[in-house]
């Protein structure tokens, strides 16, 4: 059973910085492709970025330059480094396996993340 801990989240100031990680079992952590996405009130879950079993990354453009993701096989965490942070990147965020690959039908509770000043 897929099992997925998302944690990290917070309230950040504009142009500030948080670190999400999340903590995944119950599948071949070290040869999933992983991805952060995330959801705010309204709107539909978007990819924000993901990470190939062996470290290849792909962003959105909306925070490309701007996070990071990263994986740790050993300990079946997968983090993303969010910096200069706006407004708009509020939002529930979610990890979980890439769905370009698997059809995803369980969800970890998520992080909320709010910038505001």
């Amino acid at each position: 059973q897929v099992q997925l801990v998302e944690s990290g989240g917070g309230l950040v100031q504009p142009g500030g910085s948080l670190r999400l990680s999340c903590v995944a079992s119950g599948f071949r952590f070290s040869i999933t492709p992983m991805a952060w996405y995330r959801q705010d009130a309204g709107k539909e879950r978007e990819e924000v970025a993901r990470v190939t079993g062996v470290g290849l990354t792909h962003y959105s453009d909306d925070v490309q330059g701007r996070f990071t993701i990263s994986r740790d096989n050993a300990e079946n965490t997968v983090y993303l480094q969010m910096n200069s942070l706006k407004p708009e990147d509020t939002a529930t965020y979610y990890c979980n396996r890439d769905r370009t690959y698997y059809q995803i039908n369980s969800w970890g509770q998520g992080t909320q993340v709010t910038v505001s000043s």
